[in-house]
Protein backbone atom coordinates (compact mmCIF):
# COMPACT_ATOMS: atom_id res chain seq x y z
CA UNK A 1 0.00 0.00 0.00
CA UNK A 2 1.09 3.62 -0.39
CA UNK A 3 3.45 4.96 2.26
CA UNK A 4 2.14 7.31 4.95
CA UNK A 5 2.12 11.08 4.57
CA UNK A 6 4.72 13.00 6.58
CA UNK A 7 3.75 14.96 9.67
CA UNK A 8 3.51 18.73 9.48
CA UNK A 9 1.67 21.83 10.59
CA UNK A 10 -2.07 22.10 9.90
CA UNK A 11 -2.83 23.48 6.45
CA UNK A 12 -5.47 26.23 6.32
CA UNK A 13 -8.71 25.35 4.58
CA UNK A 14 -8.51 28.45 2.41
CA UNK A 15 -4.99 27.49 1.26
CA UNK A 16 -3.61 30.92 2.18
CA UNK A 17 0.15 31.22 1.70
CA UNK A 18 2.43 33.23 4.00
CA UNK A 19 3.98 36.44 2.68
CA UNK A 20 7.42 34.85 2.99
CA UNK A 21 6.88 32.88 -0.24
CA UNK A 22 6.96 36.10 -2.28
CA UNK A 23 10.60 36.92 -1.49
CA UNK A 24 12.82 36.14 -4.47
CA UNK A 25 10.00 34.58 -6.48
CA UNK A 26 10.88 36.57 -9.57
CA UNK A 27 14.24 34.77 -9.72
CA UNK A 28 12.72 31.29 -9.38
CA UNK A 29 11.16 29.22 -12.13
CA UNK A 30 7.65 27.81 -11.76
CA UNK A 31 6.39 24.37 -12.76
CA UNK A 32 3.30 22.23 -12.27
CA UNK A 33 3.10 18.57 -11.27
CA UNK A 34 -0.15 16.63 -11.76
CA UNK A 35 -0.49 13.35 -9.90
CA UNK A 36 -2.81 10.80 -11.48
CA UNK A 37 -3.27 8.12 -8.80
CA UNK A 38 -4.64 5.26 -10.89
CA UNK A 39 -3.06 1.98 -11.99
CA UNK A 40 -4.47 -1.06 -13.72
CA UNK A 41 -2.35 -3.34 -11.51
CA UNK A 42 -0.33 -2.48 -8.42
CA UNK A 43 3.31 -3.42 -9.02
CA UNK A 44 4.80 -5.45 -6.18
CA UNK A 45 7.67 -3.04 -5.52
CA UNK A 46 5.62 0.18 -5.59
CA UNK A 47 4.66 2.25 -2.55
CA UNK A 48 3.61 5.34 -4.51
CA UNK A 49 0.21 6.89 -3.86
CA UNK A 50 -1.67 4.85 -6.45
CA UNK A 51 -4.91 2.87 -6.49
CA UNK A 52 -6.43 0.15 -8.61
CA UNK A 53 -10.16 0.15 -9.33
CA UNK A 54 -10.78 -2.35 -6.51
CA UNK A 55 -8.96 -0.10 -4.00
CA UNK A 56 -10.82 3.11 -4.82
CA UNK A 57 -14.14 2.43 -3.17
CA UNK A 58 -17.07 4.80 -3.37
CA UNK A 59 -16.83 8.56 -3.74
CA UNK A 60 -13.87 8.56 -6.11
CA UNK A 61 -13.99 8.23 -9.87
CA UNK A 62 -11.44 8.26 -12.66
CA UNK A 63 -14.12 9.77 -14.89
CA UNK A 64 -14.37 12.92 -12.79
CA UNK A 65 -10.69 13.28 -12.01
CA UNK A 66 -9.74 15.71 -14.79
CA UNK A 67 -12.35 18.23 -13.61
CA UNK A 68 -11.17 17.88 -9.99
CA UNK A 69 -7.49 18.39 -10.86
CA UNK A 70 -8.41 21.38 -13.01
CA UNK A 71 -10.41 22.84 -10.14
CA UNK A 72 -7.41 22.52 -7.82
CA UNK A 73 -5.20 24.25 -10.37
CA UNK A 74 -7.63 27.18 -10.56
CA UNK A 75 -7.72 27.26 -6.74
CA UNK A 76 -3.92 27.30 -6.73
CA UNK A 77 -3.64 30.15 -9.21
CA UNK A 78 -6.10 32.21 -7.16
CA UNK A 79 -4.18 31.46 -3.95
CA UNK A 80 -0.89 32.53 -5.54
CA UNK A 81 -2.39 35.78 -6.84
CA UNK A 82 -3.91 36.63 -3.47
CA UNK A 83 -0.57 36.45 -1.64
CA UNK A 84 1.03 38.73 -4.24
CA UNK A 85 3.29 36.29 -6.07
CA UNK A 86 4.45 37.78 -9.38
CA UNK A 87 2.91 36.45 -12.56
CA UNK A 88 5.09 33.66 -13.92
CA UNK A 89 4.39 31.46 -16.88
CA UNK A 90 4.82 27.73 -16.37
CA UNK A 91 8.13 26.44 -17.69
CA UNK A 92 7.59 22.71 -17.06
CA UNK A 93 4.62 20.41 -16.54
CA UNK A 94 4.86 16.77 -15.46
CA UNK A 95 2.01 14.25 -15.29
CA UNK A 96 3.06 11.39 -12.99
CA UNK A 97 1.45 8.59 -11.10
CA UNK A 98 0.24 6.01 -11.07
CA UNK A 99 -0.39 5.74 -14.77
CA UNK A 100 -1.57 9.09 -16.15
CA UNK A 101 -2.32 7.47 -19.51
CA UNK A 102 -5.08 5.37 -17.97
CA UNK A 103 -7.12 8.55 -18.35
CA UNK A 104 -8.33 9.45 -21.84
CA UNK A 105 -5.89 11.63 -23.75
CA UNK A 106 -8.59 14.29 -23.86
CA UNK A 107 -8.59 14.39 -20.03
CA UNK A 108 -4.85 15.04 -19.87
CA UNK A 109 -5.26 17.66 -22.59
CA UNK A 110 -8.08 19.29 -20.61
CA UNK A 111 -5.89 19.57 -17.51
CA UNK A 112 -3.04 21.03 -19.56
CA UNK A 113 -5.51 23.50 -21.04
CA UNK A 114 -6.43 24.68 -17.55
CA UNK A 115 -2.75 25.24 -16.73
CA UNK A 116 -2.44 27.37 -19.86
CA UNK A 117 -5.55 29.36 -18.93
CA UNK A 118 -4.45 30.06 -15.36
CA UNK A 119 -0.74 30.75 -15.76
CA UNK A 120 0.22 30.48 -19.41
CA UNK A 121 3.08 28.35 -20.75
CA UNK A 122 6.55 29.53 -21.69
CA UNK A 123 7.14 29.29 -25.44
CA UNK A 124 9.64 26.48 -24.92
CA UNK A 125 7.77 24.80 -22.05
CA UNK A 126 8.54 21.13 -21.41
CA UNK A 127 5.35 19.09 -20.96
CA UNK A 128 5.83 15.44 -19.99
CA UNK A 129 3.63 12.50 -19.14
CA UNK A 130 4.62 9.15 -17.76
CA UNK A 131 3.10 6.17 -19.55
CA UNK A 132 3.11 2.41 -19.37
CA UNK A 133 4.02 0.88 -22.75
CA UNK A 134 0.70 -0.97 -22.92
CA UNK A 135 -1.43 2.06 -22.01
CA UNK A 136 -1.09 4.09 -25.24
CA UNK A 137 -1.31 3.76 -29.00
CA UNK A 138 -0.17 6.13 -31.74
CA UNK A 139 -3.47 8.01 -31.88
CA UNK A 140 -3.41 8.57 -28.11
CA UNK A 141 0.11 10.02 -28.36
CA UNK A 142 -0.88 12.19 -31.33
CA UNK A 143 -3.71 13.71 -29.27
CA UNK A 144 -1.23 14.60 -26.54
CA UNK A 145 1.24 16.12 -29.00
CA UNK A 146 -1.51 18.19 -30.61
CA UNK A 147 -2.48 19.50 -27.15
CA UNK A 148 1.05 20.70 -26.42
CA UNK A 149 2.79 17.76 -24.78
CA UNK A 150 6.46 17.60 -25.78
CA UNK A 151 7.78 14.52 -24.02
CA UNK A 152 6.75 11.04 -22.87
CA UNK A 153 8.49 8.89 -20.26
CA UNK A 154 7.81 5.18 -20.73
CA UNK A 155 8.12 2.79 -17.79
CA UNK A 156 10.17 0.12 -19.59
CA UNK A 157 11.85 -1.16 -16.38
CA UNK A 158 13.36 -4.26 -18.04
CA UNK A 159 13.57 -6.15 -21.34
CA UNK A 160 13.72 -9.55 -19.61
CA UNK A 161 10.40 -11.40 -19.14
CA UNK A 162 11.22 -13.06 -15.80
CA UNK A 163 12.31 -9.68 -14.36
CA UNK A 164 9.10 -8.03 -15.55
CA UNK A 165 7.13 -10.82 -13.87
CA UNK A 166 8.83 -10.22 -10.51
CA UNK A 167 8.03 -6.51 -10.88
CA UNK A 168 4.40 -7.30 -11.81
CA UNK A 169 4.70 -5.28 -15.02
CA UNK A 170 1.93 -5.94 -17.55
CA UNK A 171 3.69 -5.11 -20.84
CA UNK A 172 5.92 -7.34 -22.96
CA UNK A 173 9.46 -6.38 -24.03
CA UNK A 174 8.33 -6.29 -27.67
CA UNK A 175 5.92 -3.46 -26.92
CA UNK A 176 8.59 -0.88 -26.02
CA UNK A 177 10.14 -0.32 -29.49
CA UNK A 178 6.62 0.11 -30.90
CA UNK A 179 5.56 2.84 -28.49
CA UNK A 180 8.89 4.64 -28.93
CA UNK A 181 8.35 4.64 -32.70
CA UNK A 182 4.81 5.94 -32.31
CA UNK A 183 5.97 8.74 -30.00
CA UNK A 184 8.63 9.76 -32.50
CA UNK A 185 6.10 9.69 -35.34
CA UNK A 186 4.04 12.37 -33.58
CA UNK A 187 7.04 14.50 -32.59
CA UNK A 188 7.44 13.67 -28.90
CA UNK A 189 10.79 13.34 -27.13
CA UNK A 190 11.18 9.94 -25.47
CA UNK A 191 12.59 8.91 -22.12
CA UNK A 192 12.86 5.29 -20.97
CA UNK A 193 12.80 4.37 -17.27
CA UNK A 194 14.75 1.29 -16.17
CA UNK A 195 15.02 -0.48 -12.81
CA UNK A 196 18.03 -2.58 -11.84
CA UNK A 197 18.66 -4.97 -8.96
CA UNK A 198 15.36 -6.83 -9.13
CA UNK A 199 15.60 -10.12 -7.18
CA UNK A 200 16.71 -12.83 -9.59
CA UNK A 201 18.09 -10.37 -12.14
CA UNK A 202 21.64 -11.21 -13.22
CA UNK A 203 24.25 -8.84 -14.60
CA UNK A 204 23.64 -10.41 -18.02
CA UNK A 205 19.88 -9.76 -17.66
CA UNK A 206 20.61 -6.12 -16.85
CA UNK A 207 22.93 -5.78 -19.82
CA UNK A 208 20.19 -7.15 -22.05
CA UNK A 209 17.83 -4.45 -20.78
CA UNK A 210 20.44 -1.72 -21.31
CA UNK A 211 21.07 -2.91 -24.87
CA UNK A 212 17.35 -3.07 -25.61
CA UNK A 213 16.81 0.46 -24.31
CA UNK A 214 19.72 1.83 -26.34
CA UNK A 215 18.46 0.06 -29.46
CA UNK A 216 15.30 2.19 -29.21
CA UNK A 217 17.48 5.33 -29.49
CA UNK A 218 15.63 7.36 -26.84
CA UNK A 219 16.51 10.95 -25.99
CA UNK A 220 16.85 10.26 -22.28
CA UNK A 221 17.27 7.28 -19.95
CA UNK A 222 16.62 6.96 -16.21
CA UNK A 223 18.01 3.97 -14.31
CA UNK A 224 16.98 3.47 -10.70
CA UNK A 225 18.18 0.88 -8.21
CA UNK A 226 15.30 -1.16 -6.84
CA UNK A 227 14.54 -0.18 -3.26
CA UNK A 228 12.47 -2.62 -1.24
CA UNK A 229 9.90 -0.47 0.55
CA UNK A 230 8.25 -1.76 3.71
CA UNK A 231 4.59 -2.62 3.28
CA UNK A 232 4.91 -3.65 -0.37
CA UNK A 233 4.18 -7.07 -1.81
CA UNK A 234 7.85 -7.45 -2.71
CA UNK A 235 8.95 -6.76 0.86
CA UNK A 236 6.55 -9.45 2.12
CA UNK A 237 7.86 -11.96 -0.42
CA UNK A 238 11.45 -11.30 0.69
CA UNK A 239 10.47 -11.55 4.36
CA UNK A 240 8.86 -14.94 3.72
CA UNK A 241 11.94 -16.16 1.86
CA UNK A 242 10.11 -16.54 -1.45
CA UNK A 243 12.47 -14.10 -3.21
CA UNK A 244 16.11 -13.28 -2.48
CA UNK A 245 16.95 -9.82 -1.13
CA UNK A 246 18.71 -7.47 -3.62
CA UNK A 247 22.50 -7.45 -3.37
CA UNK A 248 24.22 -4.06 -2.85
CA UNK A 249 27.47 -5.14 -4.52
CA UNK A 250 25.57 -6.30 -7.58
CA UNK A 251 23.70 -2.97 -7.60
CA UNK A 252 27.05 -1.18 -7.83
CA UNK A 253 28.23 -3.42 -10.68
CA UNK A 254 24.98 -2.78 -12.51
CA UNK A 255 25.28 0.98 -12.10
CA UNK A 256 28.86 0.99 -13.39
CA UNK A 257 27.85 -1.14 -16.39
CA UNK A 258 24.97 1.19 -17.21
CA UNK A 259 27.10 4.32 -16.92
CA UNK A 260 29.77 2.80 -19.16
CA UNK A 261 27.35 1.61 -21.83
CA UNK A 262 25.25 4.78 -21.81
CA UNK A 263 28.40 6.87 -22.15
CA UNK A 264 29.66 4.78 -25.07
CA UNK A 265 26.29 5.33 -26.79
CA UNK A 266 26.56 9.12 -26.52
CA UNK A 267 24.60 9.73 -23.31
CA UNK A 268 25.95 11.93 -20.53
CA UNK A 269 24.96 11.62 -16.88
CA UNK A 270 23.52 14.82 -15.43
CA UNK A 271 22.00 13.43 -12.22
CA UNK A 272 22.94 10.23 -10.41
CA UNK A 273 20.12 8.20 -11.99
CA UNK A 274 19.64 10.13 -15.24
CA UNK A 275 21.42 10.33 -18.60
CA UNK A 276 20.58 12.40 -21.68
CA UNK A 277 21.82 12.78 -25.24
CA UNK A 278 22.18 16.56 -24.93
CA UNK A 279 21.45 19.55 -22.72
CA UNK A 280 18.14 19.99 -24.52
CA UNK A 281 16.92 16.49 -23.63
CA UNK A 282 17.55 16.65 -19.89
CA UNK A 283 14.39 16.57 -17.77
CA UNK A 284 14.01 20.24 -16.97
CA UNK A 285 11.11 19.49 -14.65
CA UNK A 286 13.18 17.20 -12.44
CA UNK A 287 16.08 19.66 -12.54
CA UNK A 288 13.70 22.24 -11.09
CA UNK A 289 13.14 19.95 -8.09
CA UNK A 290 16.88 19.42 -7.62
CA UNK A 291 17.67 23.14 -7.78
CA UNK A 292 14.91 24.37 -5.44
CA UNK A 293 12.53 26.10 -7.83
CA UNK A 294 8.78 26.50 -7.24
CA UNK A 295 6.04 24.10 -8.29
CA UNK A 296 2.37 23.47 -7.60
CA UNK A 297 1.49 19.81 -7.18
CA UNK A 298 -2.12 18.89 -7.97
CA UNK A 299 -3.87 15.64 -7.13
CA UNK A 300 -4.14 13.20 -4.22
CA UNK A 301 -0.92 13.04 -2.22
CA UNK A 302 0.84 15.56 -4.48
CA UNK A 303 3.55 17.73 -2.90
CA UNK A 304 4.09 21.42 -3.66
CA UNK A 305 6.90 23.86 -2.91
CA UNK A 306 6.93 27.63 -3.15
CA UNK A 307 9.57 29.84 -1.55
CA UNK A 308 10.59 27.46 1.22
CA UNK A 309 7.01 26.42 2.04
CA UNK A 310 6.17 22.78 1.33
CA UNK A 311 2.76 21.16 1.57
CA UNK A 312 1.14 17.89 0.58
CA UNK A 313 -2.40 16.92 -0.30
CA UNK A 314 -4.64 14.33 1.32
CA UNK A 315 -3.79 10.89 -0.04
CA UNK A 316 -6.96 9.07 -0.93
CA UNK A 317 -8.85 10.08 -4.09
CA UNK A 318 -12.13 10.03 -2.16
CA UNK A 319 -10.89 12.52 0.46
CA UNK A 320 -9.39 14.64 -2.29
CA UNK A 321 -12.64 14.63 -4.25
CA UNK A 322 -14.63 15.66 -1.18
CA UNK A 323 -12.38 18.66 -0.50
CA UNK A 324 -12.44 19.81 -4.09
CA UNK A 325 -16.24 19.54 -4.14
CA UNK A 326 -16.39 21.65 -0.95
CA UNK A 327 -14.17 24.33 -2.51
CA UNK A 328 -11.47 24.05 0.18
CA UNK A 329 -7.78 23.31 -0.05
CA UNK A 330 -6.95 19.63 -0.49
CA UNK A 331 -3.72 20.15 1.49
CA UNK A 332 -3.30 17.76 4.43
CA UNK A 333 -0.37 19.51 6.13
CA UNK A 334 2.59 21.77 5.42
CA UNK A 335 5.94 22.95 6.74
CA UNK A 336 7.91 26.14 6.41
CA UNK A 337 11.51 25.09 5.95
CA UNK A 338 14.08 26.67 8.23
CA UNK A 339 17.13 28.32 6.73
CA UNK A 340 19.22 25.33 7.81
CA UNK A 341 16.74 22.83 6.33
CA UNK A 342 16.83 24.67 3.01
CA UNK A 343 20.62 24.68 3.10
CA UNK A 344 20.77 20.95 3.92
CA UNK A 345 18.38 20.11 1.10
CA UNK A 346 20.45 22.18 -1.31
CA UNK A 347 23.56 20.21 -0.35
CA UNK A 348 21.65 16.93 -0.62
CA UNK A 349 20.26 17.67 -4.07
CA UNK A 350 22.92 19.70 -5.84
CA UNK A 351 25.70 17.25 -5.00
CA UNK A 352 23.75 14.72 -7.09
CA UNK A 353 23.91 16.67 -10.35
CA UNK A 354 26.66 17.21 -12.89
CA UNK A 355 26.46 21.00 -12.50
CA UNK A 356 27.35 20.45 -8.86
CA UNK A 357 27.11 22.53 -5.71
CA UNK A 358 28.97 25.84 -5.47
CA UNK A 359 31.47 25.50 -2.63
CA UNK A 360 30.88 29.16 -1.69
CA UNK A 361 27.47 28.24 -0.23
CA UNK A 362 29.12 26.01 2.39
CA UNK A 363 30.16 27.34 5.78
CA UNK A 364 33.75 27.08 6.99
CA UNK A 365 33.21 23.78 8.80
CA UNK A 366 31.50 22.19 5.80
CA UNK A 367 34.33 23.29 3.51
CA UNK A 368 36.80 21.37 5.63
CA UNK A 369 35.39 18.16 4.10
CA UNK A 370 36.42 19.11 0.56
CA UNK A 371 40.13 18.10 0.61
CA UNK A 372 39.39 14.62 1.97
CA UNK A 373 36.55 14.12 -0.51
CA UNK A 374 39.00 14.92 -3.31
CA UNK A 375 41.66 12.64 -1.81
CA UNK A 376 39.21 9.75 -1.52
CA UNK A 377 38.15 10.14 -5.14
CA UNK A 378 34.57 11.05 -4.25
CA UNK A 379 34.44 14.46 -5.94
CA UNK A 380 36.11 15.92 -9.01
CA UNK A 381 39.28 17.72 -7.92
CA UNK A 382 39.48 20.05 -10.91
CA UNK A 383 35.87 21.17 -10.42
CA UNK A 384 36.41 21.68 -6.68
CA UNK A 385 39.51 23.81 -7.29
CA UNK A 386 37.78 25.93 -9.94
CA UNK A 387 40.12 25.07 -12.80
CA UNK A 388 40.00 27.31 -15.89
CA UNK A 389 38.54 30.14 -13.84
CA UNK A 390 35.20 28.43 -13.17
CA UNK A 391 33.36 28.67 -9.85
CA UNK A 392 34.67 25.95 -7.48
CA UNK A 393 31.99 23.28 -7.24
CA UNK A 394 31.39 19.89 -5.68
CA UNK A 395 30.75 17.45 -8.52
CA UNK A 396 30.65 13.73 -7.71
CA UNK A 397 32.93 11.27 -9.49
CA UNK A 398 31.61 7.85 -10.50
CA UNK A 399 32.74 6.57 -7.10
CA UNK A 400 31.07 9.57 -5.49
CA UNK A 401 27.81 8.80 -7.25
CA UNK A 402 27.91 5.25 -5.87
CA UNK A 403 28.60 6.65 -2.39
CA UNK A 404 26.39 9.73 -2.56
CA UNK A 405 25.22 9.44 1.05
CA UNK A 406 28.83 9.41 2.21
CA UNK A 407 29.56 12.65 0.35
CA UNK A 408 26.54 14.36 1.86
CA UNK A 409 27.15 13.10 5.39
CA UNK A 410 30.77 14.23 5.38
CA UNK A 411 29.76 17.75 4.31
CA UNK A 412 26.86 18.07 6.75
CA UNK A 413 28.45 16.17 9.66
Amino acid sequence: MPSALPEGDPAPADGALPLSVVSGAGQRGFGVYVHVPYCRVRCGYCDFNTYTASELGGGASQAGYAREAAAELSFGAKTMREVGLPERKVSTVFFGGGTPTLLPATDLSFILGRIKEEWGLENDAEVTTEANPDSVDEEYLRTLADAGFTRVSFGMQSAVPHVLRVLDRTHTPERVPLVVEWARNVGLQVSLDLIYGTPGESLADWEQSIDAALACEPDHISAYALIVESGTKLAAQIRRGEIAEPDDDLHAEMYELADRKFGAAGFEWYEISNWSRSLSTRSRHNLAYWTGEDWWGAGPGAHSHIGGLRWWNVKHPRAYSERIAAGVSPAHAREELSEYAQHSERVLLETRIVDGLAIEVLDDTEREAVPSLIADGLIDGRAALGSSGSTPRIVPTLRGRLLADTVINRILR
